[in-house]
């Protein structure tokens, strides 16, 4: 316990407070005890009661050989500060060149404010502890030791935000190519995916020209007002760009856009690697411009009964890779027009997996069946159609006519099909099919993206109101994931990990006492 001083807009105060350990982080952290007020309006008589209380608990002569000591010492500790999570992050920060990128176009500039070491805080906080940019003004004077950036003030936060915005574009390519050189990155394959954030604030603020709509959320939250954020990534797990578009856009909107964007990079041949959700033939003669290609995962099933596509429907041997998984190539269309190349993979521990939760999906519709014989009247009807609409059980149910409800075997039997098996289709033609495997297996990575988005540097809750600033933000989430994931290459261990072990690193605050 210590008492040490803070100082907010040139007055001091004075508080009384103890250091403690986070028992889920580990990260030491300053409790606040009492404020006793500001530094030039104690109360003398009162410091004096509060130290003859104290001295009431210690043995005779220790109160008087304690302040003795202290007076004798020239040093009043004034707290600490942690320093290694950020300092690692600004050594990644400086390392990729993004501060030289941001110096430069600010050289055109003529701000007062430090814009590039506001910019680099309002990164570190995302990825160290997530806040509000009003709560970031107590984060960085009292928590953590950010270099060149002692406090920081909430509108100059925004105004960097601001700036942000207006020089992304040069930023993505700057830092996109400055990483590319440094980590040898290869370019050939760019990996796209898109998610949703929500907004929990009023209806009010959506509009036709706003970006807060309602679509399709991912995150099963179709009341509230979203945007779309899409992430493109090269196969080591980098982000190397970001999009933001309105909520009710669909994936397959998205992707002229992406193509348009990346394409201004003259990246040279590109295959882009994507799932179901883009697979429509239009984006697929986007994706092959300018000599590019792609592999996109397929549908399975066609028609409303549920029936196997046409290559699933083909003959042939699978060839086994050296993790387990099993490969065929199709070709659908022969040498027409509508010549299409599928790549049909089997994974037998994840068939072993689908024959058991069907299994027990069929038992406890059987179960069901022998329940509903039990009834009659009214609750016999309602059980049966509660049965029959389900999403889950009425799969595996049909209706005979007489009204009474049995096993599908022909529907089980169909679904036995699909155990362990996923498709995809290329339009590159001289790619092996276990690399269109691999490469479509890598999109795990990106999922992984868009779950530390929202659950490591915290996208949401957005409490932006502006359109501008929504963009801003999620530029922020895209540089502190880019960190992130290039430390997580580098040291081969997790974020959470090297956090939890760097921010025991502290920086002590001591303040020089003067004798007259």
């Amino acid at each position: 316990m210590y008492v040490r001083t803070v100082t907010t807009k040139g007055t001091k105060y004075l508080q009384l407070a103890h250091n403690y350990r986070d028992p889920k982080t580990g990260i030491s952290k300053v409790r606040v005890i009492h404020s006793l007020g500001r530094a030039d309006q104690l109360d003398p008589e009162a410091l004096r009661r509060l130290v003859r209380s104290i001295s009431r608990f210690l043995e005779p002569g220790d109160a008087q050989q304690v302040l003795q000591h202290i007076d004798g010492s020239p040093f009043e500790f004034m707290g600490s500060k942690s320093v290694g999570s950020v300092w690692l992050l600004d050594q990644v920060w400086k390392r990729l060149g993004i501060d030289a990128t941001l110096h430069a176009l600010l050289g055109k500039r003529d701000y007062a404010t430090p814009i590039e070491r506001l910019i680099f805080s309002m990164v570190c906080n995302r990825a160290v502890n997530p806040s509000s940019k009003l709560a970031m003004e107590q984060w960085v004077a009292h928590e953590v030791m950010i270099d060149g950036l002692p406090e920081v003030e909430v509108q100059q936060l925004y105004r960097a935000m601001d700036f942000l915005l207006e020089a992304a574009d040069e930023i993505q390519w700057d830092v996109y190519f400055g990483i590319a050189n440094l980590l040898n990155l290869e370019v050939d394959v760019i990996f796209l995916d898109t998610t949703t954030t929500y907004f929990e604030t009023s209806s009010e603020l959506a509009c036709e020209q706003s970006m807060r709509q309602r679509g399709y959320s991912k995150d099963s939250r179709p009341d509230l007002l979203q945007v779309v954020i899409g992430f493109a990534m090269t196969r080591q797990g980098i982000p190397v760009r970001c999009w933001v578009w309105p909520g009710n856009t669909v994936d397959q909107n998205a992707v002229n856009e992406v193509k348009h964007d990346l394409n201004g990079w003259k990246l040279g041949r590109v295959i882009t690697v994507m799932d179901a959700g883009f697979s429509s033939l239009e984006n697929k003669r986007v994706l092959q411009g300018a000599g590019d290609h792609y592999i996109i995962g397929e549908k399975m099933r066609a028609g409303s009964k549920g029936k196997p596509v046409d290559a699933l429907k083909r003959g042939g041997r699978y060839s086994k890779l050296d993790n387990g998984l099993e490969t065929k190539e199709v070709v659908v269309g022969g040498d027409s027009v509508a010549r299409q190349r599928y790549v049909i993979c089997h994974n037998p521990e994840e068939a072993e997996r689908d024959r058991k939760k069907r299994d027990d999906i069929v038992a406890d519709v059987t179960r069901m069946l022998s329940d509903i014989r039990q009834l009659q009247g009214e609750p016999h009807t309602k059980a049966m159609c509660a049965l029959r609409s389900h999403p889950v059980y009425g799969r595996y149910v049909k209706q005979a006519r007489d009204g009474s409800l049995s096993i599908d075997s022909n529907r089980v039997r169909q679904e036995e099909r699909f155990d362990g098996k996923f498709l995809i289709s290329t339009s590159d033609d001289l790619l092996p099919a276990e690399d269109v495997a691999i490469a479509y297996k890598h999109l795990w990575q990106i999922e992984r993206l868009n779950r530390d988005l929202k659950h490591v540097v915290d996208v949401r809750p957005v409490y932006h109101r502006l359109d501008q600033r929504v963009r801003s933000h999620v530029l922020l989430c895209w540089l502190a994931l880019l960190l992130i994931r290039v430390i997580e290459n580098q040291c081969g261990n997790t974020w959470r990990n090297t956090k939890s072990i760097l921010n025991r690193l502290q920086v002590g605050m001591c303040e020089c006492q003067s004798y007259s």
